[in-house]
């Protein structure tokens, strides 16, 4: 038994299926993520042909197992719990139908966020609380949680209907961004398949432990990514909580949606901190020691490459995390 090191498949979008995972072999890569909906789209997994034919999921699979790969996650991370009306049904509904299409594709795991609502039945945007030291947030987070508890039961089931586990990504701007948070919404919905996808980029930038986060929460940790972050200068006068981003123009060639009418703002010339390509935030004997945590839970647990360093290209980033994830493999 072996960690399945591999790679989420949203950072060589531009490429076909049959590209990508060619690229993804080369560099030693085995395991495989698509997206499938929520805030980005699904060039790799075209999700209405697989619902409806199941000489068509033949096929697909089949596309991954000639290359001695396995696809290994469905990732469709979003917003479900937004109120606005072109965004959390949506994502709501392309959730569903990940879970239903991962379960006829024989994928144990779904990646997901797990939404963030409105401060209130009448709010029309989401709103994340952060520091509710003023007794009003409070209301908003009683608020939130119970609309956030009431879809989480549902999500559960359907999960457990298809044989499928749902890991959750912590991601600020959600009320599941923490291990603490993450505990908590499994024990309130008394959820058996909805745990965590430990990414660690985002809890590193919130100054978490994150041996420590993936000990803690033991079996609930159902899936990895391979993402690094680093705190840069720009901490010094802006702490990690930074509101300094500026909009990018509607008509900005690549600009990365969110949902409709909405997409990723730029961030600020001198940050606060930045994603980087695995190795280059935190060295290779860190990621050895994280995964080392990830095989205590489980020896067969996947890792995927989750590639955002704007310094390198798609392909040159890609290579770059490889060969430090699979270096911090061997030395396990």
């Amino acid at each position: 038994m072996a960690l399945k090191l591999g790679a989420y498949t949203a950072c060589l979008h531009d490429r076909p299926l049959s590209e990508a995972l060619d690229i993804l072999k080369e560099n030693g890569l085995t395991s495989v993520e698509v997206n499938t909906g929520g805030f980005i789209p699904s060039p790799h997994c075209p999700v209405d042909l697989l619902l409806s034919s199941a000489t068509a999921r033949e096929e697909y699979l089949s596309a991954f197992a000639d290359r001695g790969m396995e696809l290994t996650g469905l990732n469709c991370n979003g917003n479900p719990l937004n109120p606005l009306p072109g965004v959390g049904p949506k994502h709501a509904d392309d959730l569903r139908r990940t879970i239903r299409l991962a379960g006829l594709l024989g994928v144990e795991h779904v990646v997901t966020m797990s939404g963030t609502p409105g401060s209130d039945p009448d709010a029309k945007y989401p709103s994340w609380v952060v520091n509710p030291w003023d007794g009003v947030y409070m209301d908003v987070l009683d608020y939130q949680w119970g609309v956030a508890v009431e879809f989480w039961k549902g999500i559960d089931a359907l999960a457990r209907e298809n044989d499928v586990r749902v890991a959750i990504e912590m991601h600020p701007h959600n009320v599941v961004f923490s291990p603490v948070t993450l505990k908590r919404l499994v024990d309130e919905t008394g959820a058996t398949n909805v745990g965590a996808e430990m990414d660690p980029s985002h809890l590193m930038w919130q100054g978490m432990d994150i041996v420590a986060a993936v000990k803690w929460l033991g079996p609930l940790v159902f899936h990895a990514a391979a993402k690094d972050a680093t705190l840069c200068p720009g901490a010094d006068i802006r702490g990690v909580l930074d509101t300094s981003f500026t909009r990018v123009p509607a008509d900005a060639p690549g600009k990365v949606p969110t949902g409709y009418g909405f997409w990723c703002n730029a961030w600020p010339e001198n940050p606060a901190w930045k994603f980087v390509a695995v190795g280059l935030g935190n060295d290779v004997p860190f990621w050895t020691e994280f995964l080392r945590a990830l095989a205590e839970v489980n020896p067969d647990m996947a890792v995927n490459i989750e590639h955002e360093d704007a310094a390198y290209s798609q392909t040159e980033g890609l290579a770059l995390a490889a060969k430090n994830l699979r270096s911090a493999a061997e030395a396990l």
